[in-house]
């Protein structure tokens, strides 16, 4: 496994396209948040690889099927190509809840599936979420968590948890990219 990977994690509903607590059940319904297709492009052209994990119980309930959310993605890889970027690989959880299975976040299932399909290692790498399970995720594999305030991430604020005091905390993935070029000006200097 490569470790010197320039790598994020991004959870998608929240955090790249609006999210719904009716959950996002077409491609008509996926919609991306204002500046996260060009947050993504740029972390490309910084060298960054760029892998999305998330949790799709709305296939185990039935809301919609394996087409559906593939077509979501091929739109998503399709904006973020058009704007220069690249996304190295998507993994997803189609599970609800009660079927128990080691994928669904907070568990680890979907970055021990990137770590082995794509031969790099996750550890010590930001994973940019909405929600607590991706901040619990990121905390029980070994990530940087990071919040983002778009999606579930101000009702993730009000959480009252240790986890999301230590935190760090940006308005939106725009804001997060800003501050990681913002860091790269300065190590520059």
């Amino acid at each position: 496994m490569k470790t010197t990977d320039k790598i994020i994690v991004l959870d998608r509903d929240g955090v790249i396209n609006i999210d719904s607590d009716d959950y996002i059940k077409s491609l008509e319904e996926w919609i991306p948040i204002a500046g996260s297709i060009k947050a993504i492009a740029t972390l490309t052209q910084l060298g960054y690889k760029i892998f999305i994990a998330t949790n799709q119980s709305g296939i185990g309930r039935g809301y919609y099927d394996i087409v559906t959310l593939n077509s979501m993605h091929e739109r998503l890889e399709k904006l973020v190509s058009d704007q220069g970027g690249e996304i190295a690989g998507i993994v997803y959880c189609p599970h609800i809840p009660s079927d128990h299975c080691a994928c669904r976040k907070p568990k680890v299932g979907m970055l021990d599936q990137i770590q082995k399909k794509f031969k790099v290692d996750l550890k010590g790498h930001p994973f940019v979420g909405d929600s607590l399970k991706d901040l619990e995720v990121a905390e029980n594999f070994g990530c940087e968590g990071i919040l983002v305030k778009t999606g579930k991430g101000i009702q993730t604020l009000a959480v009252d948890s240790e986890l999301v005091r230590k935190t760090r905390v940006f308005n939106d993935l725009e804001d997060f990219v800003a501050s990681l070029i913002i860091k790269s000006d300065n190590l520059r200097l």
